[in-house]
């Protein structure tokens, strides 16, 4: 087995894992157990006079909770915003008259990303002074033909 495989199954446990996880972990149920632990773990301070270790066991769990979740959120989030982004390329693919050049733009540098977004509000900036003095403001102008006009 070669290294890349060796990563590729390494991942494919991991996605299934943190998948697994997300799931279970955004459950009512899921929150039940964390409240009746805090709810456990209040009840027994007294039994342990407020000690500096039943603090530090609350603390060190809570602690290795949220570190563990940072990763699961992470994760999840990106799976989903790459979904998103999957779906919206598959719009703007099968949309006539729109640009394909707009697909994958999250890949660009912020240069490229603020020059495209610039030419979007001028369009719009331009669609709202035409609805003011009763234009229409639909259509689909030729962003290349835009681009020269700059």
């Amino acid at each position: 087995m070669s290294s890349h495989q060796r990563i590729s199954q390494h991942t494919d446990v991991f996605n299934h894992l943190a998948n697994a996880a997300s799931r279970s972990m955004g459950t009512a149920t899921a929150f039940a157990i964390a409240l009746a632990v805090v709810v456990t773990w209040a009840i027994t301070g007294p039994p342990f006079n407020y000690s500096d270790t039943w603090q530090l066991f609350i603390n060190t769990c809570t602690t290795i909770v949220t570190f563990l979740m940072v990763f699961l959120i992470q994760n999840t989030q990106n799976r989903d915003s790459g979904a998103i982004q999957l779906k919206l390329d598959e719009i703007i693919r099968a949309t006539k008259g729109a640009h394909n050049a707009l697909l994958d733009l999250e890949e660009l540098n912020q240069s490229d990303l603020d020059q495209i977004r610039a030419l979007y509000e001028r369009l719009a900036k331009e669609a709202r002074r035409d609805k003011k003095k009763g234009l229409g403001d639909t259509g689909t102008p030729d962003v290349a033909n835009e681009r020269k006009r700059r």
